[in-house]
């Protein structure tokens, strides 16, 4: 097993050896000042955009004041949307209008949301779910198809329904503490191939033993 070349923006190779056009490394096919997204996570989409960053989130613009933050190793599924703060609308008036966006001497600057949202490592977030402003989403979270999530989403815990709710926890409590000891998203790329067995196998306590 050898991990793919992180530096691909098309990592799947079909058995005809033609590039998967539909899957990509956002590190490769995003560039956008408010979206950081580690290596080796990927979004797949039956019609694959030309702009992945739009496609994925539409209100969040080079000029947004909030960040999208994606760790390394997440999956994400055709249909994710990131509804980020910059889609917000002040709620502390009489009304929810907008009016300083219509007059240029008053729309730079004018944010009233301004929350990062913030996706931890090895997520996976299933067909249509959307992730609404400033959610904070942990580590090796699954969000159900067509979820809404808002909020703080614990590490491990399986999220379904609107709003998002915690369905389960993937691993018992003291599991889910090794693992976020282990942070095996950070190792080198050398280690991960050895653990792969592992990971995949749910072997825990192999895989501590493969910690660099």
């Amino acid at each position: 097993m050898a991990l793919p070349d992180p530096q691909r923006r098309y990592p799947v190779t079909l058995p005809d050896g033609t590039e998967h056009a539909g899957t990509v490394f956002l590190s490769q096919a995003i560039d956008h000042p408010a979206f950081e997204v580690g290596d080796y996570t990927y979004a797949s989409d039956f019609d694959p955009p030309e702009d992945w960053a739009n496609r994925l989130a539409p209100y969040l613009f080079p000029a947004s004041a909030e960040k999208l933050r994606i760790g390394r190793f997440c999956q994400i599924a055709h249909g994710v949307r990131f509804i980020t703060s910059s889609a917000n609308h002040a709620m502390d008036g009489l009304t929810t209008y907008p009016f300083p966006i219509f007059q240029p001497d008053q729309m730079d600057g004018y944010q009233p949301d301004k929350r990062d949202t913030i996706i931890g490592h090895d997520v996976w977030l299933g067909y249509g779910a959307m992730v609404m402003p400033g959610a904070n989403i942990g580590n090796g979270v699954i969000i159900g198809a067509g979820s809404v999530v808002r909020g703080t989403i614990p590490d491990y815990a399986i999220v379904t329904g609107n709003p998002g709710t915690v369905l389960r926890y993937r691993f018992s409590a003291q599991d889910i503490e090794r693992l976020q000891h282990l942070r095996w998203w950070d190792w080198p790329t050398t280690h991960i191939v050895r653990a792969e067995k592992s990971l995949l196998s749910g072997d825990l306590s192999a895989l501590a033993t493969l910690r660099p």
